[in-house]
């Protein structure tokens, strides 16, 4: 194997998750031993329409003399007011820390990163313990070898030998995540165990026609009750309970002491409370499908449950036992690996591949991942180390001493930072989970500066948030099919991104993020109505133009709107943008950052057209 080749292998969306490179309704063809070549579908559907290369055409050799020349500028544009003797330094070096790279600093500022970070040591000794013990207990138990599926055809694998796989990663699953929410959160895990009990009960208990109701009352109301109360302090409760007994009191500061290595435990369950809702919901759905899951069902759909496409996984509900059955429920709901960041599974795709392995998972795909992984964590390393974007927004800096093009490009590695720090986690623990024979999907589909659809570039991040939104939120309150007019798909739109910045955290600024975003995503919508790519048939290049220019505003507005809700806030971005716009020097650069733009979006159609011709389509 060349190098070349070995590249190509290494950032194939085959490696990244096989879900971008093969269709959802379709069970994985692969032997279970190679990745497959880059870019080779089960259908070449997409492939349908896709213009010819336009690579090698003086167009696109202009475009790469423009990258060629600009990306260095704002990266060092950067480097520069990163410098000691830059303006500012001495406000946000104190926010700096040793570093280990050239004998700079480090920009550890931001906490959310910085948890992260600091503990990856620890969290790298999980990912090879937790693994290893849980092949040695499916060893001593007895588990035995499962057969898998190969290019000849797929060896029966009885529904006993599932059934009892399953029973055992269950059983291993409940037991690592006791143990890791104990010392996580002490007696904290206490408080995780009683809302997913009372969540279970309504899922179980409550008449099956209130069960969606209630569910999302109730994990509404925890997601706001966690943090007004900052997680029930014992002592708080203590006091509730028991006003005029001091010894009480007392009692609920000792039992808040050993509160284990995370006291905040609310910060981190937002994610359980999407599992939570999931495991409701699929049991709701079950319950209207006659004996969905069972043999029969499969034999009368003409599905091998061991070789399952992703959308059957998902939408066939898991056997009944396993919905009536707490210690199932629970390993699912706090399964180590995804409990701190997800990625988000669904209960029916998490039972499922309890019991069947599913043919994604492979030893070289998994290295690939791992490898993947690490380069991009020494990517942050390397920004980290030389570029203080995150400490110089933190430490409110005098705007005006910076320049317009130094301002753009602050905000604009801002964002990257905001990207990478989430990228990081998520892989992670999806790399994680991949090593415990478990496939979650990838959260993080393309770079962010890849993207130039609004509604496009929220498929791709959070990917797995997106799609319990639209499979929980979107497509009940109807999603946006035929028959359902403008204004009913855009009020349902403002639901879906009203519960997700509540669900990121219940501040003004957030949920100013979810309203930009429903404002900003109106003008593509209508605009895509008004100029369907049909009409413009005979004009490729200049619909190709056009759809450029409606690129770049996206692009403008995706920064506004990530800006305020995850970076420097209303206050910050106004002063940015005074500073920018303020002067001829500005509005000169603002002109020529419209032009780069510009050429990037060509290269990003270019980039999806490229895809199309290999039959890919990934709608983001």
């Amino acid at each position: 194997m060349t190098a070349l080749s070995l590249l190509r292998q290494l950032y194939s969306l085959d490696t990244l998750d096989t879900r971008f490179s093969a269709s959802p309704r379709v069970p994985l063809k692969s032997d279970g031993i190679e990745p497959r070549p880059p870019g080779r579908t089960d259908s070449k559907e997409s492939a349908e329409g896709a213009t010819p290369s336009k690579w090698n055409t003086p167009e696109f050799y202009l475009y790469g003399v423009v990258f060629l020349v600009c990306v260095p500028q704002m990266y060092w544009a950067v480097v520069q007011v990163s410098q000691p003797t830059s303006p500012n330094y001495e406000r946000f070096e104190p926010l700096l820390s040793q570093g280990w790279l050239f004998g700079r600093k480090v920009d550890n500022s931001d906490a959310q990163y910085s948890g992260f970070r600091d503990n990856i040591p620890a969290l790298a000794i999980l990912v090879v313990v937790h693994p290893l013990l849980r092949r040695l207990y499916e060893r001593v138990a007895g588990s035995g070898s499962y057969s898998r599926l190969n290019g000849a055809g797929a060896v029966d694998q009885s529904q006993h030998q599932a059934e009892h796989r399953r029973k055992l990663r269950l059983r291993f699953d409940l037991v690592s995540a006791i143990i890791f929410i104990g010392a996580l959160y002490g007696l904290s895990s206490l408080k995780i165990l009683f809302i997913c009990f009372l969540n279970f009960k309504i899922a179980t208990s409550v008449p099956r026609h209130y069960v969606p109701t209630a569910t999302w009352i109730f994990n509404v109301s925890i997601l706001f009750a966690n943090e007004l109360t900052q997680g029930y302090p014992y002592a708080k409760l203590a006091s509730l309970l028991a006003p005029f007994s001091d010894q009480a009191v007392k009692y609920g500061q000792v039992m808040d002491s050993y509160g284990g290595l995370m006291p905040r435990w609310e910060v981190l369950f937002k994610i359980t409370i999407l599992r939570l809702i999931s495991f409701n919901s699929d049991y709701s759905w079950s319950l209207d499908r006659s004996r969905s899951g069972s043999p029969v069902e499969y034999k009368k759909k003409q599905l091998d449950p061991a070789n399952l496409s992703e959308r059957d996984r998902i939408s066939i509900s898991a056997p009944s036992q396993c919905f009536t059955s707490l210690s199932s429920y629970l390993a699912y709901a706090l399964y180590p690996p995804l409990y701190i960041a997800g990625p988000i599974l669904t209960f029916n795709d998490y039972i499922s591949q309890c019991a069947y392995p599913v043919a994604s998972l492979t030893t070289k795909r998994t290295v690939l991942y791992g490898i993947r992984f690490l380069i991009i964590l020494f990517c942050m390393e390397f920004l980290l180390h030389t570029i203080y974007v995150v400490a110089i927004s933190k430490a409110s800096p005098d705007w005006s001493a910076y320049t317009p093009f130094q301002l753009a490009m602050l905000s604009y590695f801002n964002l990257h930072i905001i990207w990478l720090k989430l990228l990081i986690p998520w892989r992670f623990f999806r790399l994680w989970a991949l090593i415990d024979g478990i496939d979650p999907p990838e959260n993080m589909v393309r770079c962010m500066s890849d993207n130039y659809s609004t509604l496009a570039f929220w498929r791709s991040w959070h990917r797995s948030f997106n799609k319990f939104t639209i499979r929980y939120i979107f497509i009940p309150l109807g999603g946006s099919g035929r028959g359902i007019g403008i204004a009913r798909t855009i009020f349902n739109m403002v639901v879906v991104f009203m519960f997700v910045a509540l669900w990121h955290d219940i501040n003004l600024r957030l949920l100013a993020w979810g309203w930009l975003i429903v404002l900003f995503v109106l003008p593509e919508m209508l605009l895509t109505l008004a100029f369907p790519a049909s009409k413009w048939k005979d004009r490729p290049t200049t619909y190709r133009m056009l759809c450029g220019v409606g690129a770049v505003c996206n692009i403008f507005m995706m920064m506004t709107a990530n800006l305020v809700g995850f970076a420097v806030g209303l206050d910050g971005l106004k002063a940015i943008i005074n500073g920018i716009v303020g002067s001829w020097e500005g509005i000169a650069f603002l002109v020529t950052t419209i032009f780069i733009l510009a050429v990037g979006v060509q290269v990003m159609f270019e980039h999806r057209e490229e895809e199309r011709r290999k039959g890919i389509n990934m709608k983001c």
